[in-house]
């Protein structure tokens, strides 16, 4: 458990002799997103460590499927990790979006948005296990792992960080550390920055399936009153649910005959994917929505769920997060090249600036999207359903909708490979 860090101004104050600084960079969390901003700096020519509770095959046999759009791929790519990824996850070509029973189904193709996909489906372990091998061949970045974060302290010119690793206590300084430990981020919560959100009435139920007939590599988004469902391809003739309900729903789903379960999820499938199998447990989340008042302080930097949370629909929540990392990456290594100090806040705000606003249209769409597609209101219904004949009849209301999911609309990391 961590031991409460001193504020910045109180830690100012004692502030003495400026220490020998060992990493320009600490990291908290070594999973996707810690990750991914390690790699975008491997050739910075920052010392980078990383600080990680758990050993890495245990990080990495988290069962867990993403949608990575296609700039989620382009930021991989540039940071030198996406060939190993993309032959080993699905590529899909087509996004349906539909409405319970309604008859229409908006057909999203390559041809609306002119590329070549729309998307992809990557399983966490292929993810993850890529950065690790990359990581590992980077003589700039070291590991902390398995650590736990004691201390952290703020000066001036350096952070003061306290680690436990097997038993033995260690510190050491920093130039800057950066929370990327989760939506219950212990960093976020001792430096003072405040949240707000809320927390939906509705949990997520995720599972991993077999199908009978060809995903076709094809990405569903269908609409319940109970909330939305996402069906995502992956190789194999495997397919990820995301089924969102309101709580006691999605905890009966749960524990519901294995039979019947998938009986309705055939029915919730509309029959696309024929008979279906359970490939793995179901597992039930709660869902929320989160931004944090600020994104970063003297010498600290929130990334991923640390810094904001959002509703799964539309396969956002991860996106966001690697986008957070990039940026992050981004601003570090311009700074580096001019001299600047990479922990002082005026740098640092390049980021806030950058990333803050850019979550925030996405957390927005997000609640717009789940709270519009659930209920069965019959206004709302009417509503819903005449803005899927909109997007089914206007070009241009498609493209700038692909835009969006696909990630393409903002200002995108620039990171060599």
């Amino acid at each position: 458990m961590l031991v409460q860090s001193r504020s910045q101004t109180q830690s100012s104050v004692v502030d003495s002799s400026k220490p020998k600084i060992d990493y320009d960079v600490v990291i908290v969390g070594g999973g996707i997103v810690g990750a991914t901003l390690a790699c975008g700096l491997k050739d910075s020519g920052l010392k980078i460590t990383i600080i990680e509770s758990q050993q890495p095959e245990v990080a990495i046999s988290k069962k867990q499927a993403y949608a990575l759009t296609l700039q989620t791929g382009r930021i991989l790519k540039s940071i030198g990790v996406w060939d190993e990824i993309v032959t080993k996850i699905t590529t899909f070509y087509q996004i349906n979006l539909s409405d319970s029973d309604y008859h229409r189904v908006v057909q999203f193709m390559c041809q609306d948005l002119g590329t070549d996909q729309l998307g992809y489906v990557g399983e966490h372990g292929i993810i993850l296990s890529a950065m690790y091998e990359f990581l590992s061949q980077c003589p700039n970045i070291s590991w902390q792992c398995p650590a736990s974060l004691k201390n952290v302290n703020y000066h001036p010119d350096y952070v003061e960080v306290e680690i436990e690793n097997q038993g033995d206590l260690n510190t050491f300084y920093g130039k800057i550390i950066v929370a990327a430990d989760g939506s219950k981020s212990r960093l976020r919560e001792e430096a003072g920055i405040k949240t707000h959100g809320w927390k939906y009435w509705q949990s997520c139920i995720a599972m991993t399936i077999k199908t009978e007939k060809s995903h076709q590599n094809i990405a569903f988004e269908r609409f319940w009153p109970s909330g939305p469902m996402g069906v995502l391809p992956l190789p194999g003739n495997r397919c990820q649910v995301v089924w969102t309900a309101p709580h006691a729903e999605a905890q009966a789903l749960k524990e519901l005959d294995e039979t019947e379960f998938l009986k309705l999820l055939e029915y919730r499938t509309g029959g696309l994917l024929g008979k279906l199998e359970l490939l793995s447990d179901r597992y039930v989340y709660p869902v929320q929505l989160m931004q944090s008042d600020r994104y970063i302080q003297h010498r600290l930097a929130l990334v991923g769920d640390a810094a904001h949370c959002c509703h799964p629909v539309g396969g956002q929540g991860l996106n966001m997060g690697i986008r957070d990392g990039g940026a992050l990456a981004e601003v570090l290594k311009i700074a580096t090249q001019k001299g600047e100090d990479i922990g002082q806040k005026r740098v640092l705000k390049r980021y806030e600036g950058w990333r803050q606003k850019e979550n925030l249209i996405v957390l927005g769409l997000t609640d717009f999207l789940d709270r519009t597609f659930s209920g069965n209101w019959t206004l709302k219904v009417g509503l819903r359903r005449l803005g899927l004949g909109v997007l089914t009849k206007v070009q241009i209301f498609r493209y700038l909708a692909l835009r969006l999911m696909t990630g393409l609309i903002g200002r995108a990391p620039k990171l060599n490979p």
